[in-house]
Protein backbone atom coordinates (compact mmCIF):
# COMPACT_ATOMS: atom_id res chain seq x y z
CA UNK A 1 0.00 0.00 0.00
CA UNK A 2 1.63 3.25 -1.12
CA UNK A 3 -0.40 5.62 1.01
CA UNK A 4 0.17 9.33 0.50
CA UNK A 5 3.45 10.17 -1.28
CA UNK A 6 4.46 13.79 -1.88
CA UNK A 7 7.77 15.04 -3.28
CA UNK A 8 8.95 18.57 -2.58
CA UNK A 9 11.18 19.27 -5.56
CA UNK A 10 12.85 21.89 -7.78
CA UNK A 11 13.15 20.98 -11.45
CA UNK A 12 16.91 21.65 -12.08
CA UNK A 13 17.99 19.93 -8.88
CA UNK A 14 20.06 16.81 -9.56
CA UNK A 15 19.19 15.68 -6.04
CA UNK A 16 15.49 15.89 -6.82
CA UNK A 17 16.04 14.06 -10.12
CA UNK A 18 17.45 11.11 -8.17
CA UNK A 19 14.23 10.74 -6.24
CA UNK A 20 12.09 11.14 -9.36
CA UNK A 21 14.00 8.31 -11.04
CA UNK A 22 13.70 6.01 -8.03
CA UNK A 23 9.96 6.61 -7.69
CA UNK A 24 9.49 6.01 -11.42
CA UNK A 25 11.56 2.82 -11.29
CA UNK A 26 9.39 1.54 -8.46
CA UNK A 27 6.18 2.60 -10.21
CA UNK A 28 5.13 4.76 -7.26
CA UNK A 29 2.37 7.29 -7.80
CA UNK A 30 3.13 10.56 -6.06
CA UNK A 31 2.26 14.24 -5.97
CA UNK A 32 5.06 16.61 -6.95
CA UNK A 33 5.17 20.06 -5.38
CA UNK A 34 7.58 22.47 -7.08
CA UNK A 35 9.40 24.71 -4.63
CA UNK A 36 10.60 28.28 -5.10
CA UNK A 37 13.92 28.22 -3.29
CA UNK A 38 13.98 31.99 -3.14
CA UNK A 39 10.76 31.94 -1.17
CA UNK A 40 10.50 28.56 0.52
CA UNK A 41 7.05 27.27 1.28
CA UNK A 42 5.77 26.82 4.84
CA UNK A 43 5.44 23.10 4.04
CA UNK A 44 9.14 22.80 3.14
CA UNK A 45 10.19 24.70 6.28
CA UNK A 46 7.96 22.44 8.36
CA UNK A 47 9.06 19.18 6.76
CA UNK A 48 12.80 19.98 6.66
CA UNK A 49 13.45 22.46 9.48
CA UNK A 50 17.13 21.46 9.76
CA UNK A 51 18.39 22.11 6.22
CA UNK A 52 15.32 23.79 4.70
CA UNK A 53 16.21 22.26 1.32
CA UNK A 54 14.72 19.96 -1.27
CA UNK A 55 14.19 17.16 -2.00
CA UNK A 56 11.86 16.06 0.74
CA UNK A 57 9.75 12.93 0.43
CA UNK A 58 6.60 13.00 2.55
CA UNK A 59 5.20 9.50 3.03
CA UNK A 60 1.93 9.31 4.94
CA UNK A 61 2.66 12.68 6.48
CA UNK A 62 6.20 11.82 7.61
CA UNK A 63 9.18 13.61 6.01
CA UNK A 64 12.32 11.91 4.74
CA UNK A 65 15.16 14.32 3.85
CA UNK A 66 18.49 14.17 1.96
CA UNK A 67 18.53 12.38 -1.39
CA UNK A 68 20.74 9.38 -0.46
CA UNK A 69 18.60 8.79 2.59
CA UNK A 70 15.41 9.12 0.52
CA UNK A 71 16.66 6.63 -2.08
CA UNK A 72 17.45 4.05 0.59
CA UNK A 73 14.07 4.64 2.22
CA UNK A 74 12.28 4.13 -1.09
CA UNK A 75 14.28 0.97 -1.74
CA UNK A 76 13.46 -0.46 1.68
CA UNK A 77 9.76 0.42 1.72
CA UNK A 78 9.10 -0.78 -1.84
CA UNK A 79 11.75 -3.51 -1.75
CA UNK A 80 9.82 -5.92 -3.98
CA UNK A 81 9.95 -3.55 -6.99
CA UNK A 82 13.17 -2.98 -8.99
CA UNK A 83 15.68 -3.11 -6.10
CA UNK A 84 18.36 -0.42 -6.28
CA UNK A 85 20.75 -1.76 -3.65
CA UNK A 86 22.10 -5.33 -3.88
CA UNK A 87 21.06 -7.87 -1.26
CA UNK A 88 24.64 -9.03 -0.63
CA UNK A 89 26.12 -7.00 2.28
CA UNK A 90 29.52 -6.55 0.62
CA UNK A 91 28.04 -5.46 -2.70
CA UNK A 92 25.73 -3.13 -0.83
CA UNK A 93 28.70 -1.57 0.98
CA UNK A 94 30.45 -1.02 -2.36
CA UNK A 95 27.41 0.66 -3.86
CA UNK A 96 27.24 3.01 -0.90
CA UNK A 97 30.96 3.72 -1.17
CA UNK A 98 30.73 4.74 -4.83
CA UNK A 99 27.58 6.73 -4.22
CA UNK A 100 29.51 8.70 -1.58
CA UNK A 101 32.35 9.15 -4.08
CA UNK A 102 29.91 10.59 -6.60
CA UNK A 103 28.50 12.92 -3.95
CA UNK A 104 31.80 14.17 -2.57
CA UNK A 105 33.75 14.35 -5.82
CA UNK A 106 31.60 14.58 -8.94
CA UNK A 107 28.84 16.77 -7.54
CA UNK A 108 31.00 19.10 -5.46
CA UNK A 109 33.65 19.62 -8.15
CA UNK A 110 31.08 19.83 -10.95
CA UNK A 111 29.36 22.74 -9.26
CA UNK A 112 32.62 24.68 -9.30
CA UNK A 113 33.59 23.90 -12.91
CA UNK A 114 30.95 26.28 -14.31
CA UNK A 115 31.03 28.91 -11.57
CA UNK A 116 34.74 29.77 -11.43
CA UNK A 117 37.15 31.17 -14.01
CA UNK A 118 40.79 31.22 -15.03
CA UNK A 119 43.35 28.98 -13.36
CA UNK A 120 40.86 27.79 -10.76
CA UNK A 121 38.53 26.61 -13.50
CA UNK A 122 41.35 24.76 -15.25
CA UNK A 123 42.21 23.01 -12.00
CA UNK A 124 38.57 22.09 -11.39
CA UNK A 125 38.17 20.76 -14.95
CA UNK A 126 41.23 18.56 -14.62
CA UNK A 127 40.11 17.20 -11.26
CA UNK A 128 36.59 16.64 -12.55
CA UNK A 129 37.82 14.65 -15.55
CA UNK A 130 40.13 12.56 -13.35
CA UNK A 131 37.21 11.68 -11.09
CA UNK A 132 35.06 10.74 -14.09
CA UNK A 133 37.87 8.52 -15.40
CA UNK A 134 37.99 6.79 -12.03
CA UNK A 135 34.29 6.08 -12.38
CA UNK A 136 34.91 4.69 -15.87
CA UNK A 137 37.35 2.24 -14.33
CA UNK A 138 34.76 1.18 -11.78
CA UNK A 139 32.12 0.77 -14.51
CA UNK A 140 34.48 -1.44 -16.49
CA UNK A 141 32.63 -3.54 -19.05
CA UNK A 142 29.36 -3.59 -17.11
CA UNK A 143 26.37 -1.94 -18.79
CA UNK A 144 25.48 -0.21 -15.52
CA UNK A 145 27.22 0.43 -12.23
CA UNK A 146 24.60 -1.88 -10.75
CA UNK A 147 25.66 -4.66 -13.14
CA UNK A 148 23.15 -5.86 -15.69
CA UNK A 149 20.41 -3.62 -14.33
CA UNK A 150 20.13 -0.08 -13.07
CA UNK A 151 21.34 0.30 -9.49
CA UNK A 152 21.89 2.75 -6.66
CA UNK A 153 25.08 4.32 -8.05
CA UNK A 154 23.48 4.79 -11.47
CA UNK A 155 20.54 6.63 -9.94
CA UNK A 156 22.84 8.79 -7.81
CA UNK A 157 25.16 9.69 -10.71
CA UNK A 158 23.00 10.03 -13.82
CA UNK A 159 21.13 13.25 -12.86
CA UNK A 160 24.26 15.39 -12.96
CA UNK A 161 24.80 14.37 -16.58
CA UNK A 162 21.95 16.72 -17.48
CA UNK A 163 24.38 19.47 -16.38
CA UNK A 164 27.26 18.19 -18.54
CA UNK A 165 26.40 20.54 -21.43
CA UNK A 166 26.56 23.49 -19.01
CA UNK A 167 29.90 22.35 -17.59
CA UNK A 168 31.34 21.86 -21.07
CA UNK A 169 30.06 25.18 -22.44
CA UNK A 170 31.24 27.31 -19.52
CA UNK A 171 34.49 25.33 -19.19
CA UNK A 172 35.22 24.93 -22.91
CA UNK A 173 35.99 21.20 -22.83
CA UNK A 174 34.45 17.90 -23.98
CA UNK A 175 33.59 15.18 -21.50
CA UNK A 176 32.97 12.68 -24.31
CA UNK A 177 36.48 13.25 -25.70
CA UNK A 178 37.96 12.45 -22.28
CA UNK A 179 35.50 9.81 -21.05
CA UNK A 180 33.79 8.10 -24.01
CA UNK A 181 32.84 5.01 -22.02
CA UNK A 182 31.02 7.12 -19.45
CA UNK A 183 29.09 8.97 -22.15
CA UNK A 184 28.09 5.61 -23.64
CA UNK A 185 26.73 4.74 -20.21
CA UNK A 186 24.80 8.04 -20.14
CA UNK A 187 23.21 7.26 -23.53
CA UNK A 188 22.31 3.77 -22.32
CA UNK A 189 20.68 5.21 -19.22
CA UNK A 190 18.66 7.70 -21.26
CA UNK A 191 17.04 4.79 -23.08
CA UNK A 192 15.36 3.89 -19.77
CA UNK A 193 12.00 5.62 -19.47
CA UNK A 194 12.28 6.34 -15.74
CA UNK A 195 15.44 8.33 -16.47
CA UNK A 196 14.54 10.01 -19.76
CA UNK A 197 11.30 11.34 -18.26
CA UNK A 198 12.96 12.49 -15.03
CA UNK A 199 15.86 14.51 -16.47
CA UNK A 200 15.27 17.97 -17.95
CA UNK A 201 16.60 19.09 -21.32
CA UNK A 202 20.32 20.03 -20.93
CA UNK A 203 19.65 23.25 -22.87
CA UNK A 204 17.01 24.22 -20.32
CA UNK A 205 19.55 23.57 -17.57
CA UNK A 206 22.05 25.77 -19.44
CA UNK A 207 19.51 28.59 -19.63
CA UNK A 208 18.89 28.28 -15.89
CA UNK A 209 22.64 28.40 -15.19
CA UNK A 210 23.09 31.50 -17.35
CA UNK A 211 20.29 33.20 -15.51
CA UNK A 212 21.91 32.37 -12.18
CA UNK A 213 25.31 33.73 -13.24
CA UNK A 214 24.36 36.64 -15.44
CA UNK A 215 20.68 37.30 -14.80
CA UNK A 216 19.82 36.58 -18.47
CA UNK A 217 17.71 33.93 -20.19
Amino acid sequence: MEGSVILLDFWPSSYGMRVRIALAEKGITYESKEENLGEKSPLLLEMNPVHKMIPVLIHNGKPICESHNILQYIDEVWHDKSPLLPSDPYERSQARFWADYVENKIYKIGKRVWKVKGEEQEAMKNEFIECLKRLEEELGEKPYFGGETLGFVDVVLVPITSWFYTFETFGNFSIEAECPKLISWVKRCLEIESISKSLPDPLKIYGFAKQLLFGVE
